[in-house]
């Protein structure tokens, strides 16, 4: 499967605004983006006013890299939530929020979202006592999420759920508070998607 293995520092001074891509560094000192909160390239401080289709651009990208999806999986994504019933933008997010490499980040068993995907693709997870390893898999009510794996891995998990435990855990997961287990209680709602994002933008731009 193709994914970006660039620096992901750079992603965040493209867009302007941390996307939180490297875990906890990027609420340390350590952060490029502290030293350097400016485009990266020879003119990336100068200023420059972007036109409407550059905003609706850069809100695409900025959600494509902040969910780790390629430009063909975030269109088809996004076409998905087209065909759905409801208001597109806000069922795209909706299906963004149910993958499974994205739920295991916001259960606090992982640091960043590419983390959660090796997570899955190493088959660490279970999924109503399924193994999969699909990190786009779609989650539903009612299923329940699972880490297994050795005592050193399950060892890690749990450092790491000490690392994510002032994380916000939205309504719609419920976690147990001492095992990495946790239950989808419902459907994520648009109010659960707390990082700044103007999905009506992204539809603008898919509807030329």
């Amino acid at each position: 499967m193709a994914r970006y293995v660039g620096p992901a520092c750079r992603i965040c001074r493209r867009q302007g605004m941390k996307l939180f891509l490297k875990g906890t560094k990027c609420t340390t000192e350590k952060c490029p983006f502290n030293k350097r909160g400016f485009a990266p390239g020879e003119h990336g401080q100068a200023r420059t006013k972007l036109s409407d289709y550059g905003l609706q651009l850069r809100e695409k990208q900025k959600t494509k890299s902040m969910y780790g999806l390629l430009e063909r999986q975030f269109r088809q994504t996004f076409q998905q939530a087209s065909q759905a019933k409801g208001i597109t933008g806000e069922k795209l997010l909706e299906l963004l929020e149910r993958r499974l490499d994205n739920v295991v980040f916001r259960l606090g068993f992982a640091t960043s979202r590419a983390q959660a995907r090796q997570v899955v693709r190493h088959g660490h997870v279970r999924v109503s006592d399924c193994r999969v390893t699909i990190s786009s898999f779609y989650v539903k009510p009612g299923q329940t999420i699972r880490l297994v794996g050795s005592e050193n891995f399950l060892k890690a998990v749990k450092e790491i759920r000490e690392l994510t435990k002032e994380r916000t855990l939205p309504a719609w997961l419920d976690r147990h508070p001492d095992e990495p287990f946790g239950t989808v209680v419902g459907i994520p709602a648009r109010s659960d998607v707390q990082f700044p994002i103007q999905e009506q933008l992204i539809v603008e731009l898919y509807s030329k």
